[in-house]
């Protein structure tokens, strides 16, 4: 789970990067967007093999709602950016990474609040 949580965190400041863009009406930094994806994908991954393992508990499948809930958004947003070419709604902006850091602090005290 801390590689897991390493990678939220790194896909995080790739996020903020983003948002920071969005906020202020700038398009959207491309390179930031892909890294962010691909890290937070990863760390989804991750969670995912280590719930579906077995060995975690439903504070673990409480932060996984959170996150899959915020990757939705961020599908939303990507194809608005990426396809549509036009900038996501703030309110999804914000939103987004509201779910994520939930989800985050969920992770960090399953896994080092033992």
């Amino acid at each position: 789970m801390v590689t897991a949580i390493i990678l939220f965190i790194i896909g995080a400041l790739f996020g903020l990067h983003v948002l920071t863009h969005i906020l202020n009406s700038k398009p959207s930094p491309k390179v930031s967007v892909a890294l962010h994806g691909l890290f937070v994908a990863t760390a989804l991954v991750l969670l995912i093999i280590k719930i579906a393992g077995g060995t975690s508990g439903s504070t673990a499948i409480a932060s996984l709602v959170f996150f899959v809930v915020a990757a939705l958004g961020g599908f939303v947003m990507a194809y608005l950016d990426l396809v549509k070419k036009q900038p996501p709604p703030r309110a999804l902006a914000l939103l987004h990474p509201v779910l994520a850091a939930i989800g985050l602090v969920i992770l960090i005290i399953f896994t080092f609040g033992k």
